[in-house]
């Protein structure tokens, strides 16, 4: 298990980045991510950085984001994000009942990836043409 790196003991760059983490979500202390990942402080800039910017303002809501993070972290396998991005769906509205649906979408794509990957299935010419 790595060291968490605990306010105190952070050295100047990583309590900055702490700072920013505590304003923007509200919250007295960051959560062990933030701690651990703070063993290294420019990954821990760096990843701040870019959470901030995907995870803000765009074209998808903020729900819909916190649902794909979410279903991404559960077929990860990831305990701690699927936790993390389950209680920030919560707080952005999402019910028991979508929380249903992601997991049966992740499992469906969890299942029918592997078959067409099993099966090699070739490509349909009309899925070369989109985006």
């Amino acid at each position: 298990m790595p060291k968490l790196v605990q306010y105190a003991d952070a050295p100047a760059e990583v309590r900055a980045v702490y700072d920013e983490i505590k304003a923007a979500r509200g919250i007295p202390d960051v959560t062990n991510f933030w701690k651990a990942i703070a063993n290294h402080p420019p990954t821990l800039r760096r990843t701040w950085d870019s959470l901030r910017d995907v995870m803000g303002p765009g074209a998808l809501d903020p729900l819909t984001k916190e649902l794909l993070y979410l279903a991404v972290s559960a077929a990860n396998g990831c305990e701690y994000c699927t936790a993390s991005h389950t209680a920030s769906a919560r707080s952005k509205g999402m019910t028991r009942e979508m929380l249903g649906e992601v997991i049966a979408i992740v499992g469906m794509a969890a299942e029918t990836n592997r078959l067409a990957e099993t099966w090699r299935v070739p490509l349909d010419k009309f899925y070369e043409q989109l985006p």
